[in-house]
């Protein structure tokens, strides 16, 4: 017994030894694996971070030179002899100098420039007009046919750079790319050198690139994004006018008074395998219906926002649903109990709660669907198809026009390297809509939340 007694004694001053606060070996390793899984998971954070940096840094970077434009100013003769040899100012006889007419104009007009701030050449007229845009000649015969009056007078234009020139302002092109280059060579590079220096040549922001249309390649100087701008916004209305109310009544039904037997099983889990289609296939199935059966217009943004209207509904669809599912059910409740009718119910009551899911997202479908490309392009509505903006609100939704990604797109597969800086100037625009239409959304989420 003494024995036993001492055992006893001496296990039970050993347990009294040990603190609560002293880690086991088993606890160690639990909080070891802890710190690792928080560590992990910063890890995570971080590389996406900098991945999302390099993104923006490079969209920022190649896209900014896209807002300016390198531009002369440049004093034009527009002799009478040359566009009104009658003398008659009647527009008819004027529109009948083609912009042919207008080059030797040009060409005298930098020749003067050039030997106005001391440049010596060798040059010809000719070799000059390389430097000036292929658009400067349309942009001075426009000027003159809408004002006659000022044949005779000496004008001063500001007329658009070529693109080699812009890039050699940005940096884009070098010296030593003109070794290949058939447009401009080292004399030319040496003129625009000393005209940046006295002030005859400058790069300032191009409007033009946020307000203007597509160009053909031989003058992407001259091309905007302004125009495919109006077609996204076209059909961004379309989108939103259909598939908001559609959506919100299919889910409404579905969530509130379906009945629950095989045939609404079918239909929900169609909706969920339609969010997951490619965009491409309800491009086809656009072209097959809308164009192609019903006759609708091709390249038109009426047709454009229909096919994005389909591709958009299942996304509303389950986003609505589920607003609807998080309202609590105390709430249908307590209406019903007070005598309400299902249709009071839902409408008054779950339906203003469910109201900042709904609107969060409609506005990401929205913007999913701002992004769009594949199937805009089965559909015609590819760059330069509009080269004006549409004159009034029948003609934005029918007349052929373009949308900011299928521009975008375009630029990009084109072969001059100004197109190539226009694309990336083109993704910042799109992704200042998409922020927009974010920014939005999270206001409209405060604005109308309810807590419960």
């Amino acid at each position: 017994m003494t024995d036993a007694t001492s055992q006893n004694s001496v296990a039970g001053n050993e347990r009294r030894t040990s603190s609560l606060y002293t880690l086991d070996a088993r606890t160690r390793r639990r909080n070891a694996a802890e710190t690792r899984f928080k560590i992990y998971g910063m890890t995570a954070v971080g590389i996406g971070l900098v991945f999302l940096v390099i993104l923006l840094v490079t969209i920022v970077r190649n896209g900014i030179p896209a807002f300016t434009q390198t531009s002369f100013d440049m004093p034009v003769v527009l002799e009478a002899e040359a566009l009104d040899p009658n003398g008659n100012r009647d527009p008819a006889e004027i529109s009948k100098v083609s912009t042919f007419g207008y080059n030797p104009l040009i060409e005298q007009a930098l020749e003067r420039l050039v030997a106005e701030h001391g440049i010596e050449t060798e040059m010809s007229g000719a070799d000059l007009r390389k430097m000036v845009s292929s658009g400067a000649a349309a942009q001075i015969r426009n000027t003159v046919l809408a004002n006659p009056d000022l044949i005779g007078e000496t004008v001063t234009f500001r007329v658009l750079a070529s693109s080699r020139v812009d890039g050699y302002m940005k940096g884009r092109v070098t010296r030593d790319d003109l070794a290949r280059d058939k447009n401009l060579d080292a004399e030319h590079l040496n003129i625009v050198d000393v005209l940046s220096e006295e002030g005859g040549l400058e790069r300032a922001f191009n409007w033009a690139f946020i307000t203007g249309s597509d160009a053909s390649e031989s003058r992407p100087e001259q091309a905007g994004i302004g125009v495919s701008m109006l077609g996204s916004l076209f059909m961004m209305l379309v989108v939103l006018l259909l598939a908001l109310p559609i959506g919100v009544a299919a889910s409404i039904y579905l969530e509130e008074f379906a009945p629950k037997n095989r045939w609404t099983d079918l239909i929900e889990v169609n909706i969920s395998n339609l969010a997951a289609v490619p965009s491409i296939v309800f491009g086809i199935l656009g072209l097959a219906v809308f164009i192609q059966l019903v006759g609708l217009p091709q390249s038109a943004p009426l047709v454009g926002g229909l096919v994005l209207t389909l591709m958009t509904l299942p996304t509303i669809i389950i986003s609505t649903r589920a607003s609807l599912k998080a309202v609590p059910p105390s709430i249908r409740d307590a209406a019903l109990g007070v005598g309400a009718s299902k249709t009071q119910a839902v409408f008054h009551h779950v339906l203003p709660l469910a109201m900042p899911g709904i609107l969060t997202g409609t506005i990401i479908g929205l913007a999913q669907a701002l992004g769009e490309t594949a199937p805009l392009l089965l559909i015609g509505m590819v760059g330069f198809i509009a080269s004006n903006y549409p004159d009034g609100i029948t003609a934005g939704f029918l007349s052929p026009n373009s949308a900011m990604p299928a521009q975008i797109y375009e630029w990009a597969k084109r072969a001059d390297p100004a197109y190539y800086e226009r694309a990336w100037g083109g993704i910042i625009v799109l992704l200042l809509f998409l922020m927009t239409m974010n920014i939005i959304a999270i206001l409209l989420r405060r604005r109308f939340e309810r807590r419960w």
